[in-house]
């Protein structure tokens, strides 16, 4: 990885500020990385000659003791366009890793890395790689080249592992490397697997810390808010959790608790100990704190938001995983706090920390080594299998009430507050790996990467069941603090990505936690065919007419268990219904009239249902979640729990949930669709050459010709049409494309509108051509016309079918979003159209031309012949995959695609272009700004 050293300075360009990022690496620890600059000389040379001989050789091909001051200028000043250089920083500005290229061919580059020893094995080159083809990309580069010596191995062990297709020669005993930038499915799945190891990686040490230090003022008022949740805090952390031999605990909701007699070790920095000592062997008090002796896992911080910043930088040395933030004043007052906000997450970052907040009301875990309770709550809920996930410390507080009304456990609970940094999705990537967690629950109040959130919570969704609640059921609000881009995206947009997800979006925190009981205690539902035990025939009714408003069969008459039944009468019933091999789901409901709840009945029931394969849910009188009256052990004797719940309609609704989730994961889920002749690379290059023909760098409104273009690159085809102003030019075109064919007005009021007269079909002779250009001419006078267009249009017929409407729209939230409905007023009118974000699976294609109420018209709908839906699919994946790979696609619009009984005939097609804004999601791995 030779490069010469010589050359006068460059003058810098203007700084990519964009480039800049945070990012999780190998170890789950954090780094920043952002492009060199010219006051980075001082640091640069530390960062040479820290290195040994052999780094040195391996990166200029020679020992270079100390770099010249003409090599430092070459060095750090770039011009962030054909000479750029990325690097690797920590919380002092010292420079641990170095990834430079230098341009060499109008769409080839030269790279050369560096990493500083005491960093090998962090995952520092492969972030490096990725940021650095990320800019390259973006100044249209498209080809890295490296000259390595054969005995750098890992050096071109980064790039083979990175999932590039490599081209390798030797050459006087010097390796020279080529490959490909442009993302490959390989080296996305390579960077979705890293990313997900190190961002779970960093969790867990979040969630299994024993070393924890709590940080207040010491200018604190007694009695004020951080003074008070210092002190809540404290005695949390080395309090008791309510143990699970306690009687109200012995359900199946509640496990084994972890022990260590040593507890949480906990530093306090800000709070004197109580006469001067503290009885708690293991609370140490430190008067500062530099005082504090590491290592600590943990901090947790009830600070004002400034001196909060200021502590933050001095936890590194500590050895500190993460910070909890419990205070507030941050982003959600304004400017001045984002700014501190900003400030919080790059000394953190910097300092290689994760941040829980801030207004977080902290995190709670139960593990092998016992409760860490680093939250607010005084009465932590006892062990279970669900991990849960909230934002803001009221809807915490919220939910813990309602998970200990029901007797649930937790394996843990993480608070994000403002979610500045540790969201939702980073515990998704944690809980997929936890064998201590078999639900996971969310609450979100806001999403700030949708894309992100649906791959991973698709792939944690195979495996465990996700319920989810957002506040508002289109993404479109945003809580004061949150960082979140803006959408014009459906409101259905986020229903959608979370139905193709496997997630189990629900309503409020009280469908959730009566969703996610069942799935805790429950088998999932092989089936839809149910049986109902009832203490009258009135309650049976009511059952069975919710079992059936949510599609399930009642598989069997419902028996009907009187309260006077005696104990024979009890146990045939249940035997009767459990020994149905039609029955996959039971439902119980038993109220006495007079006197309190018949326990022989919740007893029989959970003897029976334990271990039997059959998803259980009761409605008995006063009980309410996971009880000991509705459990008992199965032939392991492992204790198995019917869940309680208050209505039948709760009971059925949790249970229609599971089965469409048991559906959902059964299902073939498809592959990514990937058509054949879709040549995005030359698109990309046409969009950048017709912005600079246009001298535009916003946005720019394609000719017909250029979408037609465009569309060729996908392999799709438009239907030659040709613009005319007067008759004599209406036939001179149909006598060039063959008849008959269709006029058009080109006004919008008339566009594709043949209710109104804007469009003539089956045009045979000249005669009936020109009377219809008279026609079409006189509705449109009067109307605006569409500038910069002939106001007629002549096309060759296509064949007959139905027509349908095929969009895509760059959103600054979703990335591109996908639309399909048939074509006419009534769609729209009705909302009648199925969104989604690609990437897309070709069941995901399927589903979506179902899924509009209309679809029926495209399957043979009243006699009609069924029509060529496979090629209208093709055309829909393969806008699918265009407008994934083409962020500068703004919007494109096929309308009308005419689906025939042969092929799908693209009409009509509109796009719009623009240079492309920086995805949440795109190809390198970064944590939120």
């Amino acid at each position: 990885m030779a490069e010469s050293t010589g050359g006068a300075p460059d003058e810098a360009a203007d700084y990519p500020e964009s480039w800049e990022a945070d990012v999780v690496l190998r170890d789950g620890s954090t780094t920043h990385v952002r492009p060199i600059r010219p006051e980075d000389a001082d640091a640069l040379q530390a960062f040479h000659v820290g290195q040994s001989e052999a780094s040195i050789v391996f990166r200029f091909f020679a020992p270079l003791e100390r770099l010249g001051d003409r090599d430092l200028a070459r060095f750090t000043r770039v011009d962030h366009r054909d000479r750029v250089a990325l690097v690797a920083v920590t919380g002092d500005d010292a420079i641990i890793g170095v990834a430079r290229y230098d341009k060499v061919a109008p769409d080839e580059a030269e790279v050369a890395f560096n990493i500083a020893d005491a960093h090998h094995g962090r995952g520092l080159g492969s972030v490096l790689l990725e940021h650095l083809a990320a800019a390259a990309r973006e100044r249209g580069i498209r080809r890295f080249t490296a000259d390595v010596l054969p005995q750098n191995g890992r050096m071109i062990a980064v790039f083979r592992e990175a999932g590039y297709s490599l081209q390798q020669r030797l050459e006087d005993g010097v390796v020279t490397v080529g490959f490909d930038i442009d993302p490959t499915d390989r080296s996305l799945a390579v960077m979705m697997a890293r990313e997900h190891a190190a961002e779970a990686r960093s969790v867990q040490a979040l969630l299994t810390a024993r070393s924890v230090l709590v940080l207040s003022s010491p200018n604190a008022e007694p009695g004020s808010l951080d003074d008070r949740r210092a002190e809540r805090v404290l005695a949390d952390l080395v309090g008791g959790v309510p143990s699970a031999e306690d009687p109200a605990h012995r359900t199946g909701a509640v496990t084994a608790a972890g022990g260590d007699e040593r507890g949480v070790e906990v530093h306090v920095v800000g709070r004197p100990a109580p006469d001067g000592a503290d009885p708690r062997p293991t609370v140490h008090h430190w008067e500062r704190l530099d005082d504090v002796p590491g290592p600590v896992d943990l901090a947790v911080l009830a600070l004002p938001a400034a001196e909060a910043v200021v502590a933050v930088r001095a936890l590194g040395r500590l050895g500190v995983k993460g910070v909890v933030v419990l205070s507030g004043g941050y982003a959600e007052q304004g400017p001045t706090g984002l700014a501190l906000q900003r400030a919080l997450l790059r000394a953190a970052h910097a300092a290689g920390l994760r941040v829980v907040g801030p207004r977080s009301y902290g995190l709670l875990a139960h593990a092998a080594g016992g409760l860490l309770n680093a939250s607010l709550t005084e009465d932590p809920p006892p062990p279970g299998r669900i991990g849960l996930f909230c934002q803001s410390a009221s809807t915490a507080v919220s939910i813990l009430g309602s998970v200990r009304r029901r007797h649930l456990g937790l394996a843990h609970l993480v608070s994000a507050g403002n979610r500045a940094d540790v969201s939702g999705n980073d515990l998704m990537q944690f809980w997929q790996d936890d064998d201590a967690t078999d639900v996971v629950a969310l609450y979100l109040e806001s999403i700030g990467n949708p894309r992100k959130f649906s791959r991973v919570a698709r792939r944690l969704a195979a495996a465990k069941p996700v319920v989810v609640v957002t506040a508002g059921r289109s993404g479109h609000v945003v809580p004061p603090g949150h960082a979140v881009r803006p959408t014009q995206a459906s409101r259905q947009t986020l229903q959608e990505v979370m139905r193709r997800s496997g997630v189990v979006l629900v309503d409020n925190v009280h469908q959730m936690l009566e969703v996610s009981q069942l799935f805790a205690l429950q088998p999932l539902p092989p089936g839809r065919r149910a049986a109902v035990v009832a203490s009258s025939s009135a309650a049976a009714s009511l059952v069975s007419e919710a079992l059936a408003a949510a599609g399930f069969t009642v598989a069997r008459a419902p028996a009907i268990l009187h309260e006077d039944a005696d104990d024979a009468k009890v146990e045939r019933t249940f035997a009767a219904v459990y020994a149905d091999p039609d029955v996959e789901v039971v439902v119980t409901m038993h109220v006495p009239t007079v006197g309190p709840r018949d326990d022989r009945v919740a007893q029989a029931l959970a003897r029976h249902a334990a271990g039997s394969g059959r998803t259980s849910v009761a409605c008995l009188l006063g009980l309410h979640g996971a009880t000991p009256a509705l459990t008992a052990p199965d032939a392991d004797g492992a204790l198995r729990t019917v869940p309680a719940y208050t209505t039948p309609e709760d009971a059925v609704l949790a249970l229609d949930q599971a089965a469409r989730y048991a559906a959902w994961r059964a299902a073939d889920r498809g592959r990514l669709v990937a058509p054949e002749g879709i040549h995005a690379r030359t698109a990309r290059r046409r969009i950048a050459g017709w912005l600079d023909e246009a001298g535009s760098r916003a946005s720019l409104d394609l000719t017909h010709e250029q979408v037609a273009e465009l569309l060729g690159l996908a392999g799709v085809e438009v239907f030659p049409t040709v613009g005319v102003h007067d008759a004599d030019e209406a036939v001179a075109a149909a006598d060039r494309l063959g008849w008959p064919v269709a006029l058009k007005s080109t006004v919008p009021a008339l566009r594709h509108r043949s209710d109104l007269g804007g469009v003539r079909l089956d045009v045979h002779d000249e005669a009936e051509l020109r009377a219809d250009v008279d026609q079409v001419l006189a509705l449109a006078a009067g109307r605006e016309p569409e500038p910069g267009r002939a106001p007629l249009e002549v096309q060759a017929m296509a064949p007959h079918g139905v027509a349908c409407v095929i969009r895509s729209a760059e959103d600054p939230l979703f990335g591109p979003v996908l639309g399909f409905g048939l074509g006419g007023d009534t769609t729209d009118l009705l909302g009648d159209v199925a969104w989604a974000v690609p990437p897309l699976t070709d069941v995901d294609v399927s589903d979506m031309v179902r899924a509009p109420r209309s679809s029926p018209r495209l399957f043979g709908y009243r006699g009609v012949p069924p029509l060529d839906v496979a090629a209208l699919e093709d055309v829909l994946a393969r806008v699918a995959v265009l407008s994934d790979q083409l962020p500068e696609l703004l919007h494109l619009e096929l309308n009308p695609v005419v689906v025939a009984e042969r092929g799908a005939y693209v009409l009509g097609a509109t796009a719009r272009v623009g240079v492309a804004g920086t995805r949440a999601d795109g190809p390198r791995r970064a944590l939120p700004a």
